[in-house]
C-alpha cells in the first residue's frame, strides 16, 4: 500500500525535517522520499490542515484481558482502540487466564500482532502466577519477546523477592516495571484517603502506601545497580523521590496516567464508578504536581492504564464496582488539552521516545529509507469521544462526552494505514 501524507508537520527531534511542514511519500511499508508537491498516481492521500506526525506512539501498561478475560477486551478490539487513540505499540499486562509466565503465553501474545494493526509486546510475570512467591522464567520470556517484567496489577510485595528480579534482569540489560502499591496499607481502601473520603463516608486507601514502598524499591534499585520503571505515579512525594533518585544517578524512570492527570478526588463527589481506579485518584495538590512533572520533564511517559471492565462490574454500587478505566482512545486528547504549553518534541517523548529508549524498543526516524511506523494527528482540532464511537469492548471511560482539544487522524504501521 502506497500513502501519500500531504502538508504534515514532522516532529522527530532526530530527523532533519523536524519541525518542517512537507509531504511525505510511503511505498512498502518504507518512507520513500520527502519533499514539496509530491505526487503518487496510485497512492492513497491523506490531506488535512493542521496534521502533524510523529514516530509511532508507545503505551507501556494496558490490560487486554486475552486469554480468559475476552469479554473484557481481546487483542483485536484493544489493538483497535490503540489504533483509534495514536498508539502503534502496546504493552499488555500479565495478569490473564493463564498468567502470562513461560515463553509459551508470550509467544501466544506475540503471534496474535501479526494480523493487527498495533504491534503487542507481552509483559512477562516477574513471579510465577503473580504470586508473588517464586521467580518466573523471566529470560526465557525475553529470549520468546517479553518486552519488560512485572506482575502488573499485583505488584510485588516482597523486598528479597524484588531484589532478586532486579539482580536477574541486569544479565541481559531488563527492565522491571512496579506499580509502587504497599497492598498491606488500606487494603480495603475504595478512593483516596483524606477530606473527600470523609465526607463521602469511604475507607480510603493513604499515599503512604504508594510512598513507603516506592521508597523500599528506590533503595533496592541503587543495591542492585539495576533498571526499573514505576508506573501509576500519583503523589507529589513519589515525583520528588523519584527525581531525586534521577539527580544521584539511578536507572529509574516513570509514567503517569491521564486519569490522574485530569481528575482528582474531588471529582468523586457523585461517587462515579468510572472513576474508581487503583492506583486512586489522589488530591487536586497531587494532580497539579503530576502535570507539572510531566511539563519539567521528571515524567518520563504517558501510560494509559487501560482497564476495561464489562458493564455488570461499572454500573453498579461504588462499593462493588471494579477498580479500572478504559483509555486508550483518550489518552493523547486528554493530555494535549490539559497543556497545550507542551512543546511538540515534549509530546513526542512523552508518548513514544523515552518508551522507546527506555525499553530498547526499535528505532526509526521520518527520514527517507527508514521504516514508516507513524501517528498521525491534530493538535489543535477538539474532539469530543462517544459512546458509541469506542473501539474497545467496554465503554467505562469517564472522558466521554468531554470536549478535548486534540484528535488522532490515524496510524501507519506494517505498511497499513489505519484512519479514524
Amino acid at each position: 500500500m502506497n500513502i501519500l501524507l500531504k502538508q504534515v508537520l514532522i516532529n522527530d527531534p532526530h530527523s532533519p525535517y523536524n519541525g518542517q511542514v512537507l509531504d511525505v511519500l510511503i511505498e512498502q511499508s518504507l518512507i520513500k522520499q520527502i519533499g514539496t508537491d509530491l505526487s503518487a498516481p496510485h497512492a492513497t492521500v491523506v490531506q488535512e490542515e493542521g496534521l502533524q506526525i510523529s514516530i509511532g506512539w508507545v503505551d507501556c501498561f494496558a490490560h487486554f484481558g486475552d486469554p480468559g478475560f475476552e469479554f473484557n477486551e481481546t487483542f483485536a478490539s484493544g489493538a483497535a482502540a490503540a489504533a483509534a487513540g495514536g498508539f502503534t505499540r502496546v504493552f499488555t499486562l500479565p495478569n490473564t487466564k493463564p498468567v502470562t509466565d513461560h515463553k509459551s503465553m508470550v509467544e501466544y501474545a506475540v503471534g496474535q500482532s501479526k494480523q493487527l494493526p498495533v504491534q503487542i509486546h507481552p509483559i512477562g510475570a516477574i513471579t510465577q502466577k503473580t504470586e508473588g512467591k517464586v521467580l518466573a522464567e523471566m529470560y526465557d520470556m525475553r529470549n520468546s519477546g517479553a518486552t519488560a517484567f512485572s506482575d502488573g496489577l499485583l505488584p510485588v510485595q516482597s523486598a528479597g523477592l524484588l531484589v532478586k528480579a532486579l539482580q536477574y534482569v541486569k544479565a541481559f540489560d531488563g527492565v522491571l516495571i512496579q506499580m509502587p502499591i504497599d497492598r498491606s496499607i488500606g487494603n480495603a481502601g475504595l478512593i483516596n484517603e483524606g477530606i473527600v473520603s470523609t465526607q463521602l463516608g469511604l475507607p480510603g486507601l493513604p499515599s503512604i502506601a504508594e510512598i513507603s514502598i516506592l521508597k523500599r524499591d528506590l533503595d533496592l534499585l541503587k543495591y542492585s545497580n539495576s533498571k526499573i520503571h514505576f508506573t501509576g505515579i500519583t503523589t507529589k512525594e513519589s515525583l520528588a523521590l523519584i527525581s531525586a533518585a534521577k539527580s544521584e544517578g539511578l536507572k529509574v524512570t516513570c509514567s503517569v496516567t491521564p486519569y490522574h492527570l485530569y481528575f482528582c478526588d474531588e471529582d468523586l463527589q457523585d461517587y462515579h464508578t468510572y472513576l474508581k481506579v487503583n492506583p486512586p485518584l489522589r488530591s487536586r495538590e497531587d494532580m497539579m504536581a503530576l502535570r507539572e512533572g510531566v511539563i519539567n520533564g521528571v515524567v518520563d511517559c504517558i501510560a494509559s492504564h487501560h482497564f476495561p471492565q464489562d458493564w455488570d462490574h461499572k454500573i453498579c454500587e461504588f462499593e462493588y464496582a471494579a477498580f479500572g478505566m478504559n483509555a486508550l482512545e483518550s489518552t493523547f486528547s486528554a493530555v494535549n488539552h490539559l497543556m497545550p504549553q507542551l512543546s511538540n518534541q515534549r509530546l513526542a517523548e512523552l508518548f513514544s521516545l523515552n518508551a522507546r529508549n527506555i525499553f530498547g524498543l526499535p528505532t526509526t526516524h521520518i527520514v527517507e529509507n527508514n521504516i514508516a511506523e507513524l501517528t498521525i494527528y491534530h493538535r489543535a482540532q477538539t474532539t469530543q469521544l462517544t459512546k458509541e464511537q469506542i473501539k474497545s469492548k467496554s465503554v467505562n471511560n469517564a472522558f466521554t462526552n468531554i470536549a478535548l482539544k486534540g484528535k488522532v487522524y490515524g496510524t501507519i504501521q506494517n505498511g497499513h494505514l489505519t484512519i479514524n
